[in-house]
């Protein structure tokens, strides 16, 4: 019974971090409007945790960090919170996408509308699933790649101090603010597809996702089936959001697997299924629930012991750059 209750916890543990997404970008976009307005509106404190969606200046922090040995102090938060789910997954599987991510939520939520709107989620062909799977390797590869590989130190560090990464913030408030056009019908088309199958942006376009996946297949947890107690129902495969053969798995180390627990909860037989350590100890669903959140947190929290948190672009810069037009990449 308490398995089954996971669910309610890791559905509460989403919308709670959803909403507190959406109070960041509430916040944010009242921090910009003080500067825009010319002060006209009531000036309210930089959330730092929005960076937590700037994963390629997160990214572009690192390299500064592995070759120039130190952390920016431009958008510390973005590093702090990457590494952080990276953590995460290495230790507790993709739970990020499945307990955290407000993207998946959102996905999840028009998936299970959906299935109450046709009565079902429609499956991708297998040749067109394994035709479009690799999109988000490919992305991941490119980014990481132009990166990690090919940026020049010289050329990290002019990025990480230039306008543009420092109004990297502002720009993603304008894109999804002010969208239209192409990435208008793009996002309506992935919502829209969202209500037919069940994660596809998750599943054939997320670079970070595609990242997580690799790491967390080293990740010592993992749901693991006894096939002695197993009656071969099939509800684990079934509820299985990312199509993974769980009732013919041994142990799951699929990067697909995103650590939702919906197969354990799924399963009528508590000791045929289960979150076991390599040890083979058995993780709770209500621990593995509060490790996630308690990494997730904790990760954000050491940053801000260690000092890697707020961000030294002051309230000057921020009226200069706001106010002025705006910066094209260099």
């Amino acid at each position: 019974m308490a398995e089954k209750k996971v669910q309610q916890v890791r559905v509460a543990v989403q919308w709670g971090f959803l909403l507190f997404s959406l109070y960041l970008g509430v916040t944010f976009y009242r921090f910009v409007l003080h500067f825009r307005s010319g002060g006209a509106t009531p000036f309210v404190e930089r959330p730092d945790g929005v960076e937590a969606f700037l994963p390629i200046s997160g990214l572009v922090s690192l390299k500064g960090w592995m070759t120039l040995g130190t952390i920016n102090d431009v958008h510390p938060a973005a590093l702090v919170v990457l590494l952080t789910v990276i953590a995460v997954s290495l230790l507790l599987k993709r739970s990020f996408c499945s307990w955290v991510c407000p993207v998946s939520t959102i996905t999840e939520v028009c998936w299970k509308v959906g299935t109450k709107l046709f009565g079902k989620n429609f499956k991708v062909w297998l040749w067109m699933d394994w035709l479009l799977r690799p999109i988000k390797y490919l992305l991941l590869a490119f980014f990481l790649f132009s990166i990690l590989v090919i940026m020049a130190p010289d050329s990290v560090a002019s990025f990480i101090t230039g306008d543009y990464n420092k109004m990297a913030d502002v720009k993603m408030l304008d894109f999804f603010v002010n969208l239209s056009g192409t990435p208008l019908v793009v996002i309506g088309v992935l919502l829209a597809l969202s209500f037919l199958f069940k994660n596809p942006f998750c599943r054939f376009l997320c670079p970070y996702g595609a990242l997580l996946g690799l790491v967390s297949r080293l990740s010592p947890v993992k749901v693991q089936r006894n096939e002695s107690a197993c009656i071969s129902c099939g509800g684990c495969t079934k509820a299985c959001p990312s199509y993974i053969d769980v009732m013919h798995q041994e142990r799951v180390c699929s990067e697909e697997c995103v650590g939702c627990l919906r197969c354990v909860s799924a399963c009528p037989k508590p000791e045929a299924l289960q979150m076991k350590a390599k040890n083979g100890k058995v993780v709770p669903g209500m621990v593995y629930a509060a490790l996630v959140v308690a990494l997730f947190i904790g990760g954000t929290l050491i940053g801000r012991a260690t000092g890697h948190w707020h961000s030294s672009i002051s309230k000057s810069d921020y009226q200069r750059l706001i106010a002025a037009p705006p910066v094209d990449h260099p």
